[in-house]
């Protein structure tokens, strides 16, 4: 067991993580280094990237969350200190899906595309990527398996078939609960602890790995290093196979302990390169990523909605017409380049936004002669 020396002060975690995660490995730590006081500051992700990139002003020592992307623009901004063996370390595996109640006897999603089918239309829920992590995993996920405008035009569909955009990533899966919608878009450890629902995961199943990593500015640099050891000890990674933790261990021994208790399609995962997610390539875009979404979906999602509904309802106009119509509320104007190139700031937001009105406005056109014909 590392030895480390009596602290003055307290060992604190900034993460986008909630209790349930934290409690049990903050106290399995505590219990080998009972001289280390222990303070966690629940965060979302975005709020703790611009915490961080900020200064660090109350001197978090460990930044600890689901979406690795966070950790690369941390990284990349100096904003990390080297923990001995680079300055972030990964200890468990993530994918993305969606969940429902186990009572619901209706249809359930088989893939991505089967959610855009009408059967769900306005009864999906997914939370906003400015304020989740892992829900920004889930559009690089897509993505990055679809392409850029392949992937936008999946996005921008499923749009159409939304009832909300929670501000919480909790509040998509309570909403399940209460039965507000039917699926909720989510990530996998946040659906298996929860009684009651289910959970598919998207196929392909695209491994997300979930990080830990030590910040400049923090007082406590060798109770970080400790804490970053316990988790990745034998122990520290047998506690996330736990049936209220439900994570993905990176250590296959750990993970070979207990096969049964993981998806077989999560171990087939892990045994191709190409189900990887790839953390450099959505923080290269990591804020046009979010940015896009808030401009091209979250500020006009009713009127978006409405019009996927529309056009729809338009059984005898011509094929190509509709089609017509299909490619306007499919296209992200924008290429990959194009967004990464242009500054992040409130101008490019609005730019962004009257780009995607303007958009909407001509599909409505469209669709208001069709409606007359």
């Amino acid at each position: 067991m590392l030895t480390v020396p009596a602290f003055a002060d307290e060992l604190r975690i900034i993460t986008s993580y909630q209790a349930d995660v934290v409690d049990p490995l903050v106290e399995a730590f505590g219990r080998e280094h009972p001289d280390i006081r222990i303070r966690v500051l629940n965060k979302n992700t975005h709020a703790a990237v611009d915490e961080v990139l900020a200064g660090n002003d109350r001197g978090f020592d460990l930044f600890w969350a689901s979406a690795p992307e966070a950790f690369v623009v941390l990284d990349k901004a100096g904003r990390l200190a080297d923990l001995g063996d680079g300055s972030y370390a990964d200890f468990a595996w993530s994918a993305v899906g969606w969940t429902w109640r186990n009572a619901d006897d209706r249809p359930v999603p088989q893939d991505w595309n089967d959610l855009l089918e009408p059967g769900f239309n306005q009864d999906i829920a997914m939370s906003h990527p400015m304020r989740s992590g892992t829900m920004h995993s889930l559009l690089e996920t897509i993505l990055q398996d679809r392409g850029w405008q392949a992937g936008w035009a999946w996005i921008l569909e499923l749009a159409g078939q939304l009832n909300t955009i929670s501000a919480r990533s909790f509040g998509v899966l309570e909403g399940v609960e209460d039965g507000d919608y039917s699926i909720g878009l989510t990530i996998d450890f946040l659906a298996l602890t929860r009684e009651g629902l289910n959970f598919r995961y998207g196929r392909p199943v695209i491994l997300i790995p979930a990080r830990i990593a030590a910040l400049q500015g923090g007082v406590q640099p060798e109770a970080a290093r400790a804490f970053v050891n316990f988790i990745l000890s034998p122990e520290g990674q047998r506690i996330l196979l736990r049936p209220d933790i439900r994570r993905i261990p990176v250590d296959p021994r750990i993970r070979a302990e207990q096969p049964d208790v993981l998806d077989p399609e999560v171990l087939a995962a892990l045994n191709f390169s190409w189900s990887r997610y790839d953390p450099e390539l959505a923080a290269g875009r990591y804020w046009q990523v979010k940015q896009l979404f808030e401009a091209f979906v979250a500020r006009d999602l009713l009127l978006r909605r409405d019009l996927w509904r529309r056009l729809r309802a338009l059984d005898h106009a011509p094929a190509a017409e509709k089609a017509r119509i299909r490619r306007l509320l499919t296209w992200m104007p924008l290429t990959e380049h194009q967004a990464r190139s242009a500054p992040t700031d409130r101008e490019t937001l609005l730019e962004w936004s009257e780009r995607s009105y303007t958009i909407l406005r001509d599909a409505e056109a469209l669709i208001r002669a069709l409606e007359r014909s």
